[in-house]
């Protein structure tokens, strides 16, 4: 907290200081002893009225009467040190978006408007990586009358909690009644670690096949699913057969892009799992892209699945940011003061 030179707590921010990462102290009525601080630290989205918005690194806003603070300043965009390779958001944000393509896109400004027959939130919808070009409610209309006009749902990805994500553009879409869905994370780590591990019994594929499949929980998939499935600068696909005519014990996907290697669809058979098998097929998904240049790897984890947090944090990875998907509400709520231009 800002301390002046007589010892005091000072609020050192301001309205004016909207759109900054901000660290402040309040003080909240605890019913017991009349009184206690709470900190919160977070992406200052709005300061009316009296209050302030503040959102946190995952997505959370917290409200915050101007009244009830003692202290606050503005501190450092994103924390000096994080674990795994360094990165910007942006370009996170693109490497994963290339490894799951949608099979129809078209670009609103430096927005991207993403379709693939409604198979997952990431390849049917929004990745706002820039400025649509219009204003905000403009663009908002925009994206509804283009997944509208295919039968989908609008949808928009957006992120929190890493220099260049965007808190703003929540904080507007949260004011105008779009619903957030889906929170996860992603990841990073070092790339050689995990191709260090033992990796026994795991056959590489460029394609999934119908053995890959029968383990996949996505059943019954179209010909556009399998079509996303398969995108990316350099797939690969990991089986640990099963036995004789069973799906397999495990399965795996890797996408290399550049230094990037790219996790997802890890899935162990239930009466196969604790015996490694997730490990071996990500160890021998990253010697293959190791092979092929890539130096780190990243994934995308819900933040409610236990096992698989531990599973990765325990090969090294950490947390880069959190990212989220919007869902439109059924009937448009426009702004009157539309100050959103992404940067």
């Amino acid at each position: 907290m800002e301390i002046s030179a007589s010892g005091r707590l000072e609020v050192r921010i301001t309205a004016a200081d909207v759109g900054k990462r901000v660290s402040v102290r309040r003080m909240i009525d605890d019913g017991d002893t009349g009184g206690k601080f709470t900190d919160t630290v977070g992406v200052l989205t709005s300061w009316d009225n009296g209050v302030l918005l503040i959102t946190r690194r995952t997505g959370e806003s917290v409200r915050i009467a101007e009244s009830s603070l003692v202290a606050g300043k503005v501190v450092p965009s994103a924390p000096a040190r994080r674990r795994g390779p360094a990165a910007s958001y942006e370009e996170l944000a693109r490497v994963a978006a290339r490894a799951w393509r949608p099979v129809e896109s078209e670009r609103l400004g430096a927005w991207e408007l993403r379709a693939a027959g409604g198979f997952t939130r990431r390849a049917n919808s929004a990745l706002p990586l820039g400025d649509p070009g219009v204003l905000l409610d403009q663009a908002l209309t925009r994206v509804r009358d283009w997944y509208a006009a295919r039968g989908l749902p609008a949808y928009i990805q957006t992120a929190t909690g890493a220099e260049g994500t965007q808190e703003l553009l929540c904080a507007e879409l949260e004011a105008r009644d779009w619903a957030r869905e889906v929170t996860a994370e992603l990841w990073t780590g070092a790339l050689a670690p995990i191709g260090d591990r033992e990796a026994p019994g795991v056959l590489l594929s460029r394609t999934a096949d119908e053995a890959w499949l029968g383990r996949y929980q996505r059943k019954g998939l179209s010909d556009v699913a399998l079509k996303v499935l398969g995108s990316g600068p350099s797939v690969w696909f990991a089986t640990v057969p099963g036995a004789q005519g069973a799906a397999p014990a495990a399965i795996g996907r890797c996408v290399v892009d550049g230094r990037w290697a790219g996790f997802a669809a890890v899935e162990v058979d239930p009466a196969h799992r604790r015996k490694g098998l997730a490990t071996a097929v990500m160890a021998a998904l990253a010697r293959r892209a190791l092979d092929e240049g890539a130096s780190a790897a990243w994934l995308q984890v819900e933040a409610d699945n236990t096992g698989a947090r531990e599973l990765y944090a325990g090969m090294g990875f950490g947390a880069h940011h959190a990212y989220h998907h919007y869902r439109a509400p059924r009937t448009q709520k426009v702004s009157g003061d539309d100050r959103y231009r992404s940067t």
